[in-house]
């Protein structure tokens, strides 16, 4: 028969039994919600409060027996953001869950791959994000089962360093070259990253690009632990080994030193990473290891996480932490209430289970208002920063406009000059037609030249002939000096000849061929009437005295002629000069003017290509502000209806007013 003494164990012991599958189950339902909050296909950063809710249901199970049974059943085929997201997860829970959590991975490895082959046949930027990302997992968990002495988080001491790489020098040979293929995985990830983000605009302030650059924390951490370890084990083998044998391994540190460099110091200019993390600064020069005090000189980079707002605490988490073999004493005065509902307390008062309730209740309100009110903080806060996002790309907009207005007033500037320079080319063009015009009439006048100068030769020849023939005469007039007044007639004949022969000399050099050709018949009549001169007048000094009136009449014309072509000469050598000059003064102004006209068309080509990038600039920066706007406020109503979605929430319809 049983006593009441029995009674409590009994009641203890079912009690305990039915408080642990509560217990169990409400963890597999927070864990759940956690998962599946954590890692979705939004593109937006995985949020803290998600993933360290995760990081303690590791610790709390020991292990993540939980999180593989629900992670494994997510769609990652189905989208690379998920997968991403799923990576960085992993990558957080690899790193600070429970140690047992690389053997329970370990026996996941294949769904890892599998992952990262899928995305890696597909064309698209998150899928080659996944799969460099999944190598990067996966080559995590080989190392550190490999080497057990390294967490996954890489915090050793110096001592465990020294320890793990022991005293065989093809131990720490091989330990180096797995932490510099190491440090390749983590660089590749950031890397890609980085190429892959847009420099031109505030990415780390957008969903999107804090989305990319949030694992990327995590980098930073392995990173700077891997490079501490690689230069420490790099001086060890060159106190061992001669600096020849090492010289492969010295080039590829440098290599990642300087890739290293370049990553932190960029990561650092950017407001996302600067609220989280402070990045350590790396000296300007790597360490020399042909030289054993440098090593004395070297600092160990230390990452600082930025302390964590009040905001993500959340208090009743804190309860998961909590032993399950410790869960009998919280436990025991809940069985001590039903020992006594059911046979009564010590001084016989009954305790209302309904005030019990409303007292419950009343927390839970509470409790609920206040994280009510963390998610409006919370809300606002987000508003807030789209505000300022928006207030910041609207002026940049407006800049931009800006820009294409002044562009504009340039493009109308440049055309007004180019239409000036078109009109200046008109103008060249027609001075280039007169100068054309001059060059053919100094043309023309060198053509009435040649011919002027050949019937000058003419007239020379001729005046040499009549000299000869004067010679001749002379010797004749000595012998013969009758019909003198025959001869007088005769010379006044000639003289009015010779006078109007002058006149008409004068004439004809205003028109040079009509001229010269009259001159030439002019001569052969004269020369004709020489010869009957010289037959009529025989010996007679009427004769002589014509003769040599003629011959002087002769003499005077050529004198003429010769004192014209002379002036004629000078003016077309002056004609001549004046058209060089010309001539060279027009080549200089076009050229001047060539020139000037394609620099206008450059400048005006450069304006018109700048206005489209502006205008095109313009357009992208405008749709990106909506998407942008559009996203963030998605992001937002979807998070405050899951939020509202809650159990909690759900169990806010009780009415504390119940009595």
């Amino acid at each position: 028969m049983n006593t009441i003494k029995n009674v409590p164990a009994r009641v203890l012991s079912r009690r305990s039994v039915h408080g642990l599958e509560a217990e169990r189950e409400q963890f597999d339902k927070n864990q759940a919600i956690s998962i599946s909050k954590a890692i979705n296909a939004q593109e937006a950063p995985v949020k803290e409060k998600h993933a360290r809710r995760i990081i303690l249901g590791t610790h709390h199970e020991k292990g993540a027996f939980t999180f593989w049974s629900y992670a494994i059943s997510l769609p990652l085929a189905s989208s690379s953001i998920l997968s991403w997201k799923f990576c960085h997860v992993l990558h957080k829970v690899l790193r600070d869950g429970h140690q047992n959590v690389l053997s329970d991975c370990q026996r996941y490895r294949s769904n890892i791959r599998e992952i990262g082959d899928l995305w890696g046949h597909m064309h698209d930027r998150y899928g080659q994000l996944v799969t460099i990302y999944t190598k990067l997992l996966l080559y995590k968990i080989s190392f550190h089962t490999k080497h057990p002495q390294f967490p996954p988080n890489l915090e050793v001491t110096d001592d465990v360093l020294e320890k793990a790489a022991g005293t065989d020098v093809n131990n720490i040979f091989q330990l180096t070259v797995e932490m510099f293929d190491y440090m390749d995985t983590e660089l590749k990830v950031a890397e890609t990253v980085i190429r892959q983000l847009n420099s031109a605009i505030a990415v780390s302030q957008m969903s999107a690009g804090q989305c990319k650059l949030a694992p990327l924390i995590q980098v930073i951490q392995d990173c700077s632990h891997l490079y501490h370890y690689t230069v420490k084990l790099m001086f060890k083998l060159h106190s061992c080994l001669p600096p020849d044998t090492l010289q492969g391994h010295r080039d590829r540190f440098h290599e990642q030193f300087h890739s290293l460099k370049n990553f932190f110091k960029r990561a650092s200019d950017m407001l996302y990473f600067k609220r989280l993390i402070q990045i350590p600064r790396l000296p300007d020069n790597p360490p020399n290891f042909l030289r054993a005090s440098a090593l004395d000189e070297h600092v160990k980079p230390v990452v600082v996480m930025a302390n964590e707002t009040p905001e993500e605490e959340e208090p009743p988490q804190t309860e998961s932490l909590i032993e399950i073999n410790n869960a009998q004493p919280v436990e025991q005065p809940v069985v001590e209430d039903i020992f006594q509902q059911t046979f009564g307390p010590p001084n016989g008062l009954m305790i209302d289970d309904r005030d019990l309730q409303i007292e419950n209740l009343k927390k839970e309100v509470e409790m609920l208002r206040a994280e009510l009110e963390k998610i409006k903080l919370e809300a606002q806060k987000y508003i807030m920063q789209l505000k300022g996002q928006i207030n910041t790309l609207e002026a940049e907009v407006e800049e931009q406009r800006k820009q294409k207005q002044k562009a504009l007033v340039d493009n109308e500037q440049l055309r007004d000059e180019l239409e000036s320079l078109r009109k200046q080319k008109l103008d060249s063009e027609k001075k280039e037609g007169v100068l054309m015009e001059m060059e053919k009439k100094v043309q023309a006048t060198e053509v009435r030249y040649n011919k002027l100068k050949e019937k000058h030769n003419e007239l020379i020849n001729v005046h040499a002939g009549l000299l000869r023939k004067n010679a001749d005469t002379a010797k004749q007039l000595t012998v013969s000096q009758q019909n003198q007044e025959e001869v007088a007639r005769i010379k006044e004949q000639l003289e009015f000849q010779m006078d109007q022969v002058k006149r008409e000399s004068e004439i004809k050099l205003e028109d040079h061929t009509f001229q010269i050709e009259q001159l030439k018949s002019e001569v052969e009549s004269k020369k004709e009437e020489l010869v009957r001169l010289q037959q009529s007048l025989g010996n007679t000094e009427e004769t002589a005295s014509a003769l040599s009136s003629k011959l002087a009449a002769l003499e005077a014309e050529k004198d003429a002629l010769q004192s014209l072509l002379t002036s004629k000469e000078s003016e077309l050598l002056s004609v001549k000069n004046v058209a060089q000059e010309t001539e060279s003064l027009f080549n200089q102004e076009q050229a001047k003017r060539v020139s000037e006209i394609h620099d206008l068309n450059e400048k005006l080509d450069k304006k018109t290509a700048d206005e489209q990038k502006l205008y095109q600039k313009m357009l992208e920066d405008q749709f990106n502000i909506i998407q942008g706007t559009v996203r963030e406020a998605e992001n937002i109503i979807q998070d405050a209806v899951s939020k509202l979605d809650d159990p909690l929430h759900i169990r806010c319809t009780s009415s504390p007013g119940i009595v």
